[in-house]
Order: C-alpha cells, then structure tokens, then sequence
C-alpha cells in the first residue's frame, strides 16, 4: 500500500473502534492513485476519505450506507471537497444492477451487517470486482467478548432464564467468525484469500459506564437486551452484571480482516 506522508484526511485518532478496524483494512488493501473503489457500510467516512485522498482526483471512491443519517453526516464533513468521492443512500445487500464494477471493493465493520444472508450479499460485492480487482472487509469475528458472553450465559442459567437463554444462544450461534469468511470468499471463487484476526482490547468502567459505553450500549450489548420481553427485567439483569466487570475484563474484540482477489 502506497500512501501519501501529508495527509488532510487521516484516520480520526478519536474514533476507538472505527479507526483500528479501517488501519488493519489498510494493511492489506492494495491501494494506489488512480483506483476506483466502492466502499460499503461507509458511515460517516471512515475509511472512505482517506481513500478518496489515496487514489486521487484521477480515481473513484463510491461510499454507501442504508442509513440516510449517516450519508448526510458524510456529505456535511466533505463539502466541496473531493469531489471523486460520492456518498449514496444505497443497501448493499440489494445493489442495483446498473452499478458499474470497480477495481476495488471494501466495507469496515461491515459484516454483521450484511445479514439475513450474508453470503449472498459477499456474492454481490465480488460481482461488483473487475477482473483482479480485490475486495476487503473487516467485522468483529467470533470470540469478541467472549468473556463477558461466557458470564451473561451463566447467570442467565443461575437465574432460570429459559427462553432468555435460547434466544442469546441463537445470537452466539449467529455471528460468523474468521472461518466462515475464508470459506465464502473460496467458495466464491476468489483467489489469495486471507483471513486474519487481530485481538483490540475495549476498556471500560463498572456501573453506568459500562451499561452506557459508546461501543457497547449502541450494538453489542443491545443484542443482550433484545434477548428479554421484560425490558425492567433486562435492565436488573445487566446492571447486576455491571457491578464487578473484573469477572471479564479485559474485554477483547477480534478484528478480523479478510482479503480476496478476483480471478483475471
């Protein structure tokens, strides 16, 4: 990967968990000027004005996200400037037909999001490769949290909460891990396939801090809550859970990252 040594686009230093998923994206995106390079579940732009930058105002950087917010947010920081790199309300799990091929696909903390189907929305973003272009997503695999997942499930158990506990379980069950990417993007096809998982240590404080934490509360811990019909329930539930967090901290993320190039 070639980059610039002056940037005005830098991955934000203040962004946690955003930020080290798009570094170890980049560690394995073959990236050089002139590109094109279409950019799924772009968020706010991260990775995706540090791409525009990187392939110059002679490449294409096409960033899409569901979320109309989220498009809005993007299209706010940028401005005028960059002006070949475009922000699309679009789902990437539903692309349209007509939408060009591009040298380049890439998606961070992407995955989890590709669901009901998430092979067949790989398959979609490998049809949108040219020929040796390279796709590259990055997702918390299987195994982030597991200890705080491990003591949910526990006192779940400890507190004879059946069907709370079949539908976590279904939730673990769920979540796809390094393995299963390998083997779509093989299956699919692709060629030098890697799947490559680096361990991001998420700190936290008890109480309040935890249950409210930015990184938590807004997905991970969300999907805890999902598990309960009583909400007030679900609430005493994680707040008991809240008050010793030395039962499963440190608390680990896998950052997977994996890396696939369409056949020439």
């Amino acid at each position: 990967m070639n980059i610039s040594p002056l940037l005005r686009w830098p991955l934000p230093k203040h962004d946690y968990w955003s930020t080290p998923f798009a570094e170890s994206l980049l560690q394995h995106l073959d990236l050089r000027p002139s590109l094109t390079i279409l950019d799924v579940a772009s968020g706010h732009g991260i990775p995706a004005f540090y791409l525009a930058e990187q392939v110059g105002s002679s490449g294409e950087v096409l960033a899409i996200d569901v979320s109309a917010g989220q498009v809005a947010r993007a299209r706010a920081i940028q401005g005028t400037q960059l002006p070949w790199l475009r922000f699309e309300c679009m789902d990437m799990r539903s692309l349209p037909p007509d939408l060009p091929t591009f040298d380049r696909v890439t998606g961070n903390l992407s995955v989890m999001f590709f669901r009901p189907n998430r092979f067949e929305t790989v398959r979609g973003l490998v049809e949108r490769l040219n020929p040796g272009g390279q796709l590259v997503l990055t997702f918390p695999s299987y195994g982030t949290f597991d200890s705080l997942w491990q003591l949910v499930d526990q006192a779940m158990i400890q507190q004879r909460l059946i069907n709370e506990r079949e539908r976590f379980q279904d939730y673990l069950k769920e979540r796809p891990s390094a393995q299963d990417g390998r083997r779509w993007f093989e299956e699919l096809g692709l060629e030098r396939v890697e799947a490559i998982e680096y361990p991001l240590e998420v700190t936290t404080g008890l109480g309040p801090e935890f249950l409210h934490h930015p990184l938590l509360r807004g997905g991970f811990l969300n999907d805890v809550y999902e598990c309960f019909e009583d909400q007030s329930l679900a609430n005493r539930f994680m707040t008991k859970i809240s008050q010793d967090i030395t039962q499963f901290t440190p608390l680990i993320a896998q950052c997977c990252v994996l890396s696939g190039w369409k056949r020439t």
